[in-house]
């Protein structure tokens, strides 16, 4: 695999939604958009009961921003945009009425954090630790911070963005409650997840839908907040501090 994608398919109503860049499943705008738009479309099509959202590779789940999109941004409102992708999935995932299963095989950092902690239910490999790199680059995680700090608290999001240098293990996300599960392998993941995936069919799509409005009951705001935090981000990027950082990346 050498050319990024989004791709769905949707098996015994099933849908499942695989993003793929070959730069450790980075995120670039337009993955971010057709993330979102997929999302949106599968959550709005009545065959499909469940959302398992996923990555290709065995590695790493998602390295979060394009470097090389970072390192490109020459204005605000070009940064503003580019951080709104994260903001559009979120909400994409926020508001879809469907309960979304995260598959989470590799590493997990920056933004990507922000796509698991989304998640309605994330299962994991014990391969999957965290880090929120973006202080480390002059950002912040701004934009993700509010899906991260609902499923981790305060208390975990702080220490985790603080201490932006370091991976933060699956089992110590997992008792944080990032993760409900985590497994020695891939195989055993997938296996769980295709069987959680199954069981969740058998449910009333309509107090699916109700459920899920009750458990992100709270952040109707996020349309706006999200945009608001993708200025700052759009604003910081272009700072001296995060173009010096960034050049070691090119």
């Amino acid at each position: 695999m050498t050319q990024p994608y989004v791709k769905s398919d949707i098996n015994n109503q099933i849908a499942t939604i695989e993003f793929f860049h070959p730069a450790h499943n980075s995120l670039p705008g337009d993955i971010l958009a057709q993330l979102a738009n997929t999302i949106t479309e599968v959550g709005q099509n009545e065959e499909v009961l469940v959302i398992v959202l996923k990555s290709g590779g065995d590695r790493t789940f998602c390295a979060g921003a394009s470097f090389k999109e970072l390192i490109n941004i020459q204005d605000e409102e070009t940064g503003k945009k580019f951080f709104s992708g994260f903001a559009n999935v979120i909400n994409a995932m926020r508001k879809c009425p469907k309960f979304i299963i995260g598959r989470v095989q590799g590493k997990v950092v920056g933004g990507g954090v922000g796509l698991a902690s989304a998640m309605d239910y994330c299962m994991a490999t014990q391969y999957a630790s965290i880090k929120l790199s973006e202080l480390n680059i002059g950002i912040g995680p701004f934009v993700v911070g509010p899906a991260v700090e609902r499923k981790l608290g305060v208390s975990g999001m702080s220490q985790i963005a603080i201490d932006a240098n370091s991976f933060y293990d699956a089992e110590w996300a997992r008792q944080k409650g990032l993760y409900t599960q985590v497994f020695e392998t891939t195989e055993a993941l997938d296996e769980a997840v295709k069987a959680f995936a199954e069981n969740l069919c058998a449910y009333n799509p309509e107090a699916v839908k109700h459920m899920k409005q009750m458990f992100w009951r709270g952040t109707e705001d996020w349309d706006s907040l999200l945009m608001e935090r993708a200025k700052i981000s759009g604003k910081l990027v272009l700072s001296e501090f995060t173009k010096e950082k960034l050049k070691r990346f090119k």
